[in-house]
């Protein structure tokens, strides 16, 4: 278990804490639970196991050098299923619908 202080994250080290605990920092990062690394009470860095680097590597090099296209953002939206008590009220309101009189004189 990491060393802690009261202000800090159940992760976080010390980083003279750090250095003389070097072993058991990495096993804990490897077993996929980031380390942070403290310096004079700020954070400094993290420490992650390879397997989660790449992860972060890939999706940084995929998003990075073009932006998601508008279909890729809506696709990307996270779909709630519509609660049956909700579908009735919402076809009715979808046939209450006129459209408007516009003059285009």
């Amino acid at each position: 278990m990491p060393p802690t202080s009261t202000k800090s994250a159940p992760n976080a080290w010390r980083l003279q804490d750090a250095k003389s605990q070097f072993s058991a920092l990495v096993d804990i990062a490897l077993r996929g639970v980031p380390q942070h690394v403290t310096r004079r009470g700020k954070r400094a860095v993290v420490v992650l196991s390879e397997q989660d680097f790449e992860i972060l590597q890939r999706g940084a090099a995929n998003s990075a050098g073009r932006p998601a296209s508008f279909i890729e953002h809506l696709l990307a939206i996270p779909k709630e299923p519509i609660p049956k008590s909700s579908e009735s009220s919402l076809a009715k309101a979808r046939l209450d619908l006129q459209p408007r009189s516009i003059d285009l004189s």
